[in-house]
């Protein structure tokens, strides 16, 4: 079908229901957790499957995305990953017990695995290179609206009701959008029968897996755990070894050809730094809130909501803007707030105001929304439509990697750098271990001092994303390959 005669309207309506709610679900549990652990009668290290678990089934699925957007029509696909996403919902709001809670969390990351790259592929193939900008800012509705809604939902549904109510509340969205694109959704992409690369697969499940379990327990376990290291000299090897076949194979599952594009890798890499510097704020800031501060899961959810809003407000109106300049100074202006509003929550205090807080949070935000969707699309424009696949699904796998290394680095730094803070006031101060207002309030200091350090190292990390934007340029998709194939197709 030809996409200038499409409705796209339907389209796009279909993919963004679908995406918030695989998006929402994600980080819909992480207050939740600790009611989940008392009910279910679970211990801290195994409750963590079911945000580790997510993760790690999406970041093994999207490579192989690539894959089957190829091999199957862009309607099958959706209808399939919406289908996976709505029975996984299902079997975690009836279930008695946490290995069925678990399952139908795997369940919902395989949907979820399998359509955010096809979402973005869709919004390549149906919006002209001129129109990208504003497509893509709508799609990052569902990608940032969602995330930072999660926790506010979250606090307030565990304060009142039971935890399976949240998945009550993803499962009539998760229907509703399976329902509508039955009608709506149409096939835009064209399919090819390419060869699966079992050897790929089992070397990229193996070290997406690995990298992603081993920086996700990290956080908890420490970064000299046997399972820890295990885990990442597991990923490590097989990833190497996925390079290696991904190279030298004519078909890949996942094309590092991308890479010869010079905007997608500066793009792919400043992104990376973006995504790992944003999780510093969402994960610590929580932790500063309930453990510093005595605030309930509810107030520290809803420190995140106006943030939230802004950047959902956001997104469609710099996606316009990126249409008309291009994404270098959208990413300077956004990286340069971001930098402030970072190094701002590096100053926290035990008496930082609630607004304080609110207002920098919401600001760090408004920076956000300048950054992830137009530097993405900026890097995606380069590349031939062949590829558009391929450069969806890397991109995706590197955010994905980013985040849980993200989280894994910053609150392992906090834990160590509160760990020898504490110390250290414990000697200065001559304080007794058994005066516990003394341990109590070296410990907060500590605390505070630990997340304060992160945030100094998150503040580098967007330092070193703003250099890096200076260097965006606006570019056509290349026409090379294309042109050739279609030479060499005459010459026969």
């Amino acid at each position: 079908m030809s996409t200038s005669s499409l409705r796209r309207g339907p389209i796009v309506a279909a993919l963004i229901i679908a995406a918030f709610v695989a998006i929402l679900s994600q980080t819909l549990l992480n207050v939740a957790l600790p009611v989940m652990m008392e009910d279910l009668g679970i211990s801290a290290n195994t409750v963590q499957w079911l945000s580790t678990g997510y993760l790690l089934v999406n970041g093994v699925l999207v490579p192989v995305s690539a894959y089957l957007i190829e091999r199957f029509t862009t309607r099958k696909l959706f209808m399939a990953a919406v289908g996976l996403f709505t029975l996984g919902t299902i079997i975690c709001a009836v279930a008695p017990t946490f290995e069925f809670v678990l399952s139908g969390r795997l369940i919902q990351a395989a949907g979820a695995g399998i359509l955010m790259p096809l979402m973005t592929v869709i919004f390549l193939t149906i919006f002209p290179i001129q129109e990208r900008g504003k497509a893509m800012g709508m799609m990052g509705l569902a990608m940032i609206f969602a995330p930072a809604v999660g926790p506010t939902l979250s606090g307030w549904v565990v304060e009142h009701y039971d935890w399976r109510v949240l998945f009550y509340i993803v499962l009539p969205i998760s229907i509703f959008s399976l329902i509508f694109g039955a009608f709506s959704m149409k096939n835009v992409t064209k399919n090819s029968m390419p060869k699966l690369d079992m050897l790929g697969i089992i070397f990229s499940t193996l070290g997406f897996g690995g990298l992603l379990y081993g920086f996700s327990d990290a956080g908890q376990d420490g970064w000299d755990s046997p399972r820890v290291i295990g885990s990442l000299i597991v990923g490590a090897v097989s990833l190497a070894l996925f390079f290696w076949r991904e190279w030298t194979i004519d078909k890949p599952i996942l094309e590092f050809r991308v890479f010869k594009y010079n905007m997608f890798s500066l793009t792919t890499v400043i992104n990376v730094i973006i995504t790992m510097s944003m999780f510093s704020g969402m994960i610590l800031l929580p932790i500063y809130l309930q453990t510093i501060r005595g605030f309930s899961p509810m107030d520290a959810g809803l420190l995140l909501l106006p943030g939230a809003i802004l950047m959902g407000i956001m997104s469609p109106i710099t996606g316009i803007i990126f249409d008309k300049i291009g994404a270098r100074w959208l990413a300077v202006v956004g990286l340069l707030i971001t930098t402030f509003t970072t190094y701002e929550f590096s100053q926290l205090t035990a008496d930082t105001t609630y607004t304080h807080l609110i207002v920098m949070y919401s600001l760090r935000m408004f920076g956000m929304s300048m950054l992830m969707m137009p530097i993405q699309t900026a890097g995606l424009n380069q590349l031939p439509q062949r590829l558009n696949a391929h450069g969806s699904a890397m991109s995706q796998t590197l955010r994905n990697v980013a985040g849980a290394l993200g989280t894994a680095f910053l609150v392992t730094v906090m834990s160590n750098s509160a760990s020898s803070r504490v110390k250290e006031l414990i000697v200065q101060n001559n304080i007794d271990p058994a005066n516990q207002a003394a341990m109590l309030e070296a410990t907060q200091q500590g605390t505070i001092y630990g997340i304060n350090y992160s945030f100094v190292i998150a503040t580098w990390m967007t330092v070193a994303a703003l250099a890096l934007a200076f260097f965006i340029k606006k570019v056509k998709p290349h026409q090379e390959p294309i042109a050739s194939a279609q030479l060499q197709k005459q010459a026969n």
